[in-house]
């Protein structure tokens, strides 16, 4: 009989999205194949430590598999012997042996932003998801609109300021708001997710309180243009000839899609496919698979638009390269309206990123 595929599946992590990736990461464990992989969870806590997990799933969710992980992690490890240890040695200690791929189920900062990514591939170890830079581009958002721009696709007006700025210059950064985006527009982190840390601005008087909530996530802040239209989003699947899903609408429960609307209300609705008509759904599409090449995206991610009600015009919004993974999260449905269940998703996936290690290996690197 053929050997299992060893998963080490990691969550939690240092960011703001912690909780997120918990919820995700359980779906994703409920629904890996155990006939096909063993899975070897590892909690990554708010600290940073890396904390093997063997309980029950549930805890995941609650936060107290931490409690029970710690308990282990002394007499589980399984490190390296003796120094000097490379990456490698120091993922399998912690995995407890040697792992065929990592499925990082990690959202934001410190797992969505290349930097993990970094480390598999020092590591010389498989993993999911997109490559060190299209991580990193498609987190920080303010680099994705620059890409985007230079690939054609429409997106709304908007400005970037630093956080020394709001204090510095926030004259300055009033007249460009007025001149250049309007209100009401939206204040954000360039690099976060989850819509932590967005406020929608009505007027100049709101504009600094929302700004210095921006700036607790990020140094680098985004100040677009409020695009009246629906919220649709679309899945995308591969690396060398990406593919598509149906499009999916977001109707929030809130005045926007906030943190609160996506993970704590049970409000807002999913419309898939969305209620638009062939010619703009097969526009999205196509921009979808666009946006992914711009940032020469493999394997998944999620791209967002707008489609402005007066007009039915598309616009960007932002590209997510490790979107949500919980039962109910849109890039699953998406797929699971076109004939993909979770469990086939999670196998593609994984595939798709074993054989693009193998293809994407250079001759010249060192074998570990």
């Amino acid at each position: 009989m053929k050997d299992k595929i060893r998963v080490a599946v990691l969550f939690g992590g240092q960011s703001s999205e912690h909780e997120v990736s918990r919820v995700s990461a359980r779906s994703v464990l409920e629904n890996l194949d155990q006939d096909k992989y063993e899975i070897l969870p590892v909690g990554i806590t708010k600290e940073g430590e890396w904390l093997p997990y063997r309980g029950e799933y549930k805890y995941i969710t609650s936060g107290e598999w931490e409690e029970e992980a710690r308990r282990d992690s002394d007499r589980n490890y399984a490190g390296p012997a003796k120094m000097p240890f490379s990456a490698k040695d120091y993922l399998y200690g912690v995995c407890g042996g040697p792992v065929d791929i990592v499925f990082p189920v990690l959202h934001g900062a410190n797992g969505e932003d290349g930097t993990i990514q970094g480390l598999f591939e020092l590591a010389g170890i498989p993993y999911v998801g997109c490559n060190v830079l299209s991580s990193a581009v498609g987190m920080d958002k303010a680099v994705s609109k620059v890409l985007f721009e230079h690939a054609g696709l429409n997106q709304g007006r908007y400005i970037v300021v630093k956080r020394p700025d709001i204090q510095k210059n926030i004259s300055e950064i009033l007249e460009k708001v007025q001149s250049l985006v309007g209100y009401p527009c939206f204040v954000k982190p360039s690099n976060c997710g989850s819509s932590v840390g967005v406020s929608k601005v009505r007027q100049p008087e709101e504009l600094l309180k929302a700004l210095k909530i921006a700036a607790e996530y990020d140094r680098k802040i985004l100040i677009e243009e409020y695009i009246d239209g629906r919220e649709v989003e679309c899945a995308v699947l591969g690396f060398d000839e990406p593919v598509a899903s149906t499009v999916g609408e977001v109707i929030p429960c809130n005045e926007f899609y906030d943190y609160e609307a996506k993970y704590i209300k049970s409000d807002s609705k999913i419309v898939i496919p969305a209620d638009l008509d062939e010619e703009t759904i097969e526009t999205v599409r196509a921009d979808a698979v666009t946006a992914f090449k711009a940032l020469d995206c493999a394997i998944l991610a999620r791209v967002d638009f707008f489609v402005e009600k007066r007009t039915r015009k598309v616009f960007i919004n932002e590209i997510n390269t490790m979107p949500g993974f919980t039962s109910i999260s849109m890039y699953p449905k998406l797929w699971q309206a076109c004939g993909i269940s979770y469990g086939e998703l999670l196998e593609k996936l994984i595939d798709l990123s074993l054989l693009r290690y193998n293809e994407y290996q250079r001759s010249y690197e060192r074998k570990l």
